[in-house]
């Protein structure tokens, strides 16, 4: 059986995976490790699917179950080196003790983390092991799609009816995790996928040095999530903490958009919604997410207790009004009315109740209030690009002196994600298509920048780096087929693989006198230079060498 090291399913002969179109030709660089790596005489290493500064998250395939898992590998940054095609780690002796640690408390919380499995929002955890001077955690793979290609999908964002059975699974194991001295400090889009059954899934789980400055790992914050007091040096992080990550990410559910970075909310706290937005939102959820993302601790939510009440008031008011009307049917049936002068200690507490909600409701008004003009909402059209996608529109930042975001449009997206890497911590990712034609445009050249998610403008957070994600063109929609004739396999594979297309070897062959065995002949189907339609299957004829002639 062979197996795509991309993805870990079937390709028989293909070199260019027919699945995810990755190149089985490519090594995996040290210090991952290589491709095809063998563990525990079982699992089969893939391409590495997360990194952060902690560990390393692959694609594996699990040879007793036959089936796909993910494997996490301890792989601390600055702290390991591993020799090009080797399995073990080596860490320096200066080192050693720091590492142990470091090791013993990723090994901690993972086997903390296999004990609740079974919880709603957590990935299944199957087993842990040390091997090659480190340790490994397998889980399940399945079916799921980042959450940012989920929102994508509904149009940009998410009604509140719609998010709450995700999130507050989330809540649950976020509690748990607290209770037992653990937490997340990474909640974020990027670590919050969705499976074909529409349930949420929490991973980028790490130890807590790598979520706080000032600890013994570089720490790996996210952009518009992480709380205020993860860029203080060594200042505690707890549950309050999560609450500020788990609300930013509810809030881009709900808005498409993430809060600004925290140290630029520090000087004034202020809290941007656009009015459409808030019209539309319960408004118990507009003062839970005026609530959760304050900057200061002391007015944050405390615990996971009061978030959970918070978001579930409304279904409290209406059992209040139910009770109201309940009582006053009975009242009116069963009592003849006459005046009171007093009022009832039931009616005292849901006056006063209602007081404190609409206190409470004034005050999320006010933070998120009509900060921007009201605009009709707008949604992104799929299938083919035209000229007519635009970025976003331009932004500004009062008082901001430092680098901000360029338009990239139309240029090279490998060219603009390597710098945007190396000179400002920026970590890109390609926008998944919502359809076999989208991406293509007749404007944009194939492999460059069609839009991106952040506008021009944008001030960028180099010290914490940010997130961009950029639509990417796969060119013109008919693509002129290449000429192949005498090409290698491989060579013509990738080619074509490149360009869009699914590379098939037609199971006959052809016998030839002038093309070497096993290169290219040409089409089966088509000749070079006819268009044809990407994703379409192409079946190329390979040559068996000259003929014998029998007398």
């Amino acid at each position: 059986m062979s197996l795509c090291i991309g993805c870990m399913r079937e390709i028989a002969d293909n070199v260019i995976c027919p699945h995810c179109s990755f190149d089985n030709t490519k090594q995996q660089t040290a210090p991952l490790l290589p491709y095809g790596t063998v563990l525990e005489k079982r699992y089969i290493i893939g391409k590495e699917v997360e990194i952060n500064s902690e560990s390393t998250r692959y694609i594996a395939f699990d040879r007793e179950n036959s089936d796909r898992v993910y494997i996490r590998e301890f792989l601390p940054a600055g702290y390991i080196s591993r020799e090009p095609m080797k399995a073990s780690v080596y860490v320096d002796q200066s080192r050693k003790e720091v590492y142990e640690k470091l090791l013993t408390d990723f090994e901690k919380l993972f086997t903390f983390l296999s004990t609740i499995s079974d919880m709603s929002a957590m990935n299944e955890i199957y087993t842990i092991f040390r091997a090659n001077n480190t340790c490994y955690v397998v889980e399940k793979c399945e079916e799921v799609i980042s959450f940012e290609e989920y929102i994508a999908h509904k149009g940009g964002h998410i009604e509140w009816e719609d998010a709450r059975p995700l999130f507050m699974p989330v809540i649950s194991l976020l509690e748990t995790l607290h209770k037992n001295g653990y937490g997340h400090y990474a909640i974020s889009p990027s670590n919050i996928h969705i499976t074909r059954s529409g349930k949420a899934l929490l991973f980028g789980f790490a130890s807590i040095g790598a979520r706080k400055t000032g600890s013994l790992l570089k720490p790996q914050l996210i952009s518009g999530c992480a709380a205020p007091e993860q860029y203080e040096n060594n200042f505690p992080i707890d549950a309050i903490t999560d609450i500020y990550g788990f609300m930013a990410t509810l809030f881009f559910a709900l808005t498409g958009s993430l809060p600004a970075n925290a140290k630029e909310r520090i000087t004034n706290g202020v809290l941007l919604m656009n009015t459409n937005t808030v019209k539309r939102l319960p408004p118990h959820v507009v003062t839970a997410l005026a609530s959760g993302l304050q900057v200061k601790r002391e007015n944050r939510i405390t615990d996971f207790i009061e978030l959970r009440s918070q978001l579930s008031v409304a279904p409290a008011v209406k059992a209040i009004q139910d009770e109201i009307s309940r009582t006053a049917s009975m009242a009116n049936v069963n009592k003849p009315k006459k005046k009171r002068h007093g009022m009832s200690p039931l009616s005292v507490g849901i006056i006063v109740f209602v007081a404190t909600l609409a206190i409470s409701m004034a005050i999320g008004f006010a933070v998120l209030g009509a900060m921007y003009p009201e605009t009709p909402q707008s949604t992104e059209p799929t299938g083919s690009a035209s000229s007519e996608e635009t970025n976003p529109p331009p932004v500004t930042e009062a008082g901001w002196t430092g680098p901000t975001l360029e338009d990239y449009k139309g240029e090279d997206y490998d060219t603009v994600s390597k710098f945007l890497l190396q000179e400002y911590n920026i970590t890109t990712y390609k926008q998944a298509y919502t359809d076999s034609r989208d991406g293509y445009s007749d404007d944009i050249d194939e492999g460059c920048i069609i839009s991106q998610n952040l506008a021009k403008g944008t001030p960028i957070d180099v010290e914490s780096g940010m997130v961009i994600v950029f639509k990417v063109s796969k060119g013109s929609l008919e693509t002129e087929l290449p000429n192949v004739k005498d090409m290698t396999l491989s060579a013509a594979a990738t080619k074509l693989a490149n360009m869009g297309f699914t590379v098939y070897t037609d199971p006959t062959g052809e016998h030839s006198d002038e093309i070497a065995t096993g290169n290219v002949i040409g089409y089966r189907d088509y000749e070079a230079g006819d268009e044809v339609a990407p994703n379409t299957e192409i079946y190329l004829v390979l040559s068996l060498g000259k003929e014998e002639k029998t007398n």
